[in-house]
C-alpha cells in the first residue's frame, strides 16, 4: 500500500492505495473522505463543485463527520464541531490486500470557541480501511474525563449516483420513518425512488441497497441507531450556496447516525462501523 500528503483544492489531506488500486483521499480538515475509487477507477463519493475547499466553512459532499451533535438536536453548533477542526493523522498502515488511514482528534485540537461551547474531555478516532471492493469507516468516541458528557453522531455520507431518477433504495420496507415535516409513517413498498425532495429518519439498521444506473451498493452498519437519507430536491438545492442548481440529480445521501444525543459515561467508549459494499 501507498500513503502520501497530498492536497484537495487547498486542504492538506492524506491519500491511500490498497493493492489492487482501490484510493481514497482523507482531508485533515474534519477527517472529512472527499474521494473513494474503487481498483476500476471509478469516483463513488459526490463532492459540489461550489464547495469551498479552504477550511472557510464545512465541505459539501464526501463523508462529513457529525459530532458532538446531529443537525440542531443540541444546544451547540449544528452538526457540530468534528466536520470544521482539523484533525491529526495517527496512523496508517495495511495488509492482505487492504489499507487504512486513522485520524484523531481531542479537546487540546479545538478552536478556542469550540473547546469553550463544549467543555468536555474526550478523544475521536476514524480509522478508514480499503479492501477489495469495500470502504469501511470505524469511529470511535472515548470520554477521557471524570463526568459523563452527551453526543450523536453520524457519517454523512454523499454517493455519486449520476442519474437522480435511475437511483433506488431497497431494504427499508416496513420500516417506521420521520419525514421532514416531522410526519412519521411506515414504507409501506419495496423501494424508494427520488421525484422530490426526501429528508427522512429510519429507525432502522437494517442491511440496505443503493441501486444506481451502473452500480449495487451494500450498506451495513453496526453501534448507530438509523439510517438518515436526504435529497435536496430542485427547490432546496437552488437555495444552497455551495450547490449548483442541478448537481441535486447527482447524489444521494445515506448516512449511519445516533441522531438524539445520549450520555457516555466517564472512562467509556462507544463505537460505530460503517461498510460500503459494491
Amino acid at each position: 500500500m501507498a500513503v502520501t500528503m497530498t492536497q484537495f483544492g487547498a486542504l492538506p489531506a492524506v491519500q491511500f492505495t490498497a493493492p489492487d488500486g482501490a484510493q481514497a483521499t482523507v482531508a485533515l480538515f474534519g477527517a472529512h473522505l472527499l474521494s473513494w475509487k474503487t481498483a476500476d477507477g471509478v469516483e463513488r463519493l459526490f463532492v459540489s463543485s461550489q464547495t469551498p475547499l479552504d477550511g472557510s466553512k464545512a465541505i459539501r459532499g464526501g463523508v462529513p463527520v457529525i459530532f458532538p451533535q446531529f443537525n440542531v438536536r443540541g444546544p451547540g453548533l449544528r452538526h457540530g464541531f468534528a466536520r470544521v477542526s482539523t484533525w491529526r493523522l495517527a496512523d496508517s498502515g495495511g495488509d492482505n490486500g487492504s489499507a487504512f488511514v486513522e485520524l484523531v482528534l481531542d479537546q487540546s485540537d479545538l478552536a478556542p470557541e469550540h473547546a469553550q461551547a463544549w467543555p468536555h474531555q474526550f478523544a475521536l478516532t476514524l480509522r478508514f480501511t480499503l479492501h477489495g471492493n469495500a470502504l469501511e469507516a470505524g469511529f470511535t468516541v472515548r470520554n477521557t474525563g471524570a463526568a459523563p458528557f452527551p453526543f450523536g453522531v453520524a457519517l454523512h455520507t454523499y454517493y455519486d449516483v449520476g442519474q437522480l431518477n435511475a437511483t433506488t433504495i431497497s431494504g427499508l420496507q416496513h420500516q417506521q420513518y420521520t419525514d421532514h415535516e416531522l410526519n412519521t409513517r411506515i414504507q409501506d413498498y419495496p423501494a424508494l425512488h427520488f421525484n422530490e425532495k426526501h429528508d427522512r429518519l429510519y429507525q432502522s439498521t437494517s442491511t440496505l441497497m443503493l441501486n444506481t444506473a451502473s452500480t449495487t451498493f451494500n450498506l451495513s452498519q453496526q453501534g448507530f441507531t438509523e439510517w438518515v437519507v436526504w435529497n435536496p430536491g430542485p427547490v432546496d438545492a437552488a437555495a444552497l450556496v455551495d450547490l449548483a442548481d442541478d448537481e441535486y440529480q447527482r447524489f444521494v445521501c445515506i448516512e449511519p447516525a445516533r441522531v438524539d444525543q445520549q450520555p457516555l459515561a466517564a472512562g467509556a467508549q462507544w463505537t460505530g462501523r460503517h461498510r460500503i459494499g459494491i
